[in-house]
């Protein structure tokens, strides 16, 4: 266990404190609540008599001690609210150790407590609860970071930086009641979805996360092992060739909302483990599928955020359709001015290298078009687009197109520079399908790691006969960004996948003396909680002079403060 700070030691010293008063800091028993802040903020009126006597629940955030008399604030998971405190009313008997020690000096920003009492307005107008009893229900043993807001709501010393808010997102959805808005509008997005879906009669199911064969995507997968089986087993890449055995099956219309694996790279709209949703609907195509997801989309915004358009960062995006659409070619020739329709892939490799696009000679024709289209076309796509008719070679799972030779029925849907939508005419030639995949096996074999593997059961099943299907994937994280106008997909998940936390190097008086600190004052700052110079050079610095002078007391220390121009050099 690391070194604790002055504060953590002091909480842990509280705690033992309460349990010498014979107060259980971690009571056992359920505190029943029956009533939240927001709902009393929003329906209590002067003199009502809705809230004569309510009991709350949450965290302490904030307190102003006042004699026989003090103001706390409340947050509980939908808000905040004033509490008012009474030392007499506390506590009506003779013993006021209650309120003189363990609410003044025991209890702590963060610590949890349930309070009961009636709610009435303050000399100011602030709606208010006058406790009447006060239970601790968890002492909270670590510092949380102190948030202040000025009047104009502006956000002073807050807890921002994204590593650490992504690795402790139990403190950043405390201190930042409004990452849990993104979070609401995710769940209410997928129950969205899933109503949307139901209402229509299809049928959502659940399919295998360990797969024998990774199929269904162009990906490179995760790879583990079972050890009964005796064989090794992959992380799904998608779920698409399991659906479709559903919908050979008689089901004719499945749907799927699930994690997804892909062993690829990490950026701002990339995490290795996704949500994605896939739907398979039978005696469909994937014109009709382009105008189902329009009339999604528009009621996901509009039952979301009340109405169809969303501000993403300057831009504004309308989910009202129709969307435009482009054929993969067209599209290509528009922003770049070359028709490469007719190129084959020695051609193609030179264009790409000619516009600086990356690629090599293991790529064939479809993944250079692939790179091509992402490093000079989606960016342009800022409204809802259709990239429609993709070349034969980029979908192995996609039906030929019904009149163009060569290339098949596919759409994507970009938005804001981004893939949303995936979908095809779903291919259900079983020997087409076969030919297909045994291409994708000597792309492998050229060195292609994302190339798709040879799924004998899915063949099996398509010689039993599929009838003719539509289907279609959702990236979830990426629709949720877009509603929420968030710019990386790591804002949009609970908690993203991260690199192993580095364990720094304890702070000491040597590395504070070399960063100008006096050998005096030194031993002061590693009391008071600084992990490293970074985190100290961050520190507010009226703050800082003023915690500094506290600690000079507390530790009854015969040092003449420093001039507040020297400390701030200390933290320049």
């Amino acid at each position: 266990m690391t070194e604790l700070s002055e504060q953590e030691q002091l909480r842990r010293q509280s705690l033992q404190d309460l349990r010498k008063l014979g107060i259980d800091p971690y009571p056992a028993g359920r505190y029943d609540v029956t009533a939240f802040a927001k709902d009393i903020k929003e329906r209590y009126t002067e003199g009502s008599k809705a809230f004569e006597q309510v009991s709350l629940a949450g965290r302490i955030m904030s307190r102003r001690i006042m004699g026989s008399a003090s103001f706390a604030e409340l947050q509980d998971s939908s808000g905040r609210i004033q509490l008012y405190l009474n030392r007499d009313e506390l506590c009506p008997g003779e013993d006021k150790t209650f309120y003189n020690t363990v609410f003044k000096k025991l209890l702590d920003i963060g610590d949890f407590v349930g309070v009961k009492g009636y709610v009435f307005t303050t000399k100011t107008g602030e709606i208010s609860l006058h406790v009447k009893e006060l239970e601790v229900l968890s002492k909270s043993l670590r510092p949380l970071p102190v948030v202040k807001r000025d009047e104009e709501g502006n956000i002073h010393d807050g807890f921002t930086d994204p590593e650490q808010r992504y690795r402790q997102r139990y403190v950043d959805l405390t201190v930042n009641p409004e990452v849990k808005r993104t979070f609401i509008i995710r769940s209410r997005l997928i129950n969205t979805m899933r109503r949307f879906f139901d209402s229509r009669g299809w049928l959502e199911v659940e399919t295998p996360i360990l797969q024998a064969v990774h199929g269904g995507a162009a990906a490179r997968p995760f790879k583990t092992y079972h050890n009964t089986l005796d064989m090794p087993l992959y992380l799904r890449i998608a779920n698409e060739l399991y659906l479709k055995r559903l919908i050979v099956g008689g089901i004719d219309g499945v749907y799927e909302i699930g994690k997804m694996f892909r062993n690829e790279g990490m950026d701002r709209t990339h995490n290795p483990e996704f949500t994605s949703m896939e739907i398979y609907v039978a005696y469909k195509d994937y014109l009709w599928m382009m105008e189902m997801v329009e009339e999604l989309l528009e009621s996901l915004a509009t039952e979301l955020l009340g109405g169809t358009k969303v501000k993403s960062g300057d831009r504004e995006i309308d989910f009202k359709g129709p969307y435009e659409r482009l054929t993969m070619y067209e599209s290509i020739r528009k922003y770049t001015g070359i028709d490469v329709s007719g190129m084959d892939e020695a051609t193609l490799l030179n264009t790409c290298r000619e516009l600086g696009v990356p690629a090599d000679a293991t790529m064939g024709r479809g993944k250079l078009i692939d790179e091509l289209f992402s490093e000079k076309v989606e960016d342009h796509l800022v409204q809802p687009t259709y990239i429609i008719d993709y070349p034969l070679e980029m979908t192995p799972l996609a039906k030929k197109h019904r009149q163009d030779e060569g290339l098949v029925e596919r759409f994507e849907l970009f938005i804001n520079g981004k893939e949303i939508a995936n979908a095809y005419t779903e291919l259900n030639d079983p020997i087409d399908q076969r030919r297909r995949f045994e291409e994708q096996l000597e792309l492998g074999k050229r060195g292609d790691e994302e190339a798709m593997a040879l799924d004998e059961d899915f063949l099996r099943a398509l010689e039993y006969g599929m009838p003719p299907t539509s289907g279609l994937g959702i990236g979830i994280d990426r629709l949720v960004m877009l509603l929420t106008g968030q710019s990386t997909i790591q804002e949009v998940l609970f908690f993203p996948q991260m690199r192993p936390e580095k364990k720094e190097k304890a702070l000491s008086s040597e590395e504070l003396e070399s960063a100008g600190v006096p050998a005096e004052w030194a031993p002061v700052i590693l009391k008071m909680g600084f992990k490293n110079l970074k985190e100290l050079k961050a520190a507010n610095p009226n703050k800082f002079f003023n915690d500094l002078g506290g600690m000079r007391k507390k530790m009854k220390l015969d040092l003449k403060m420093p001039a507040p121009e020297d400390v701030q050099n200390w933290l320049s």
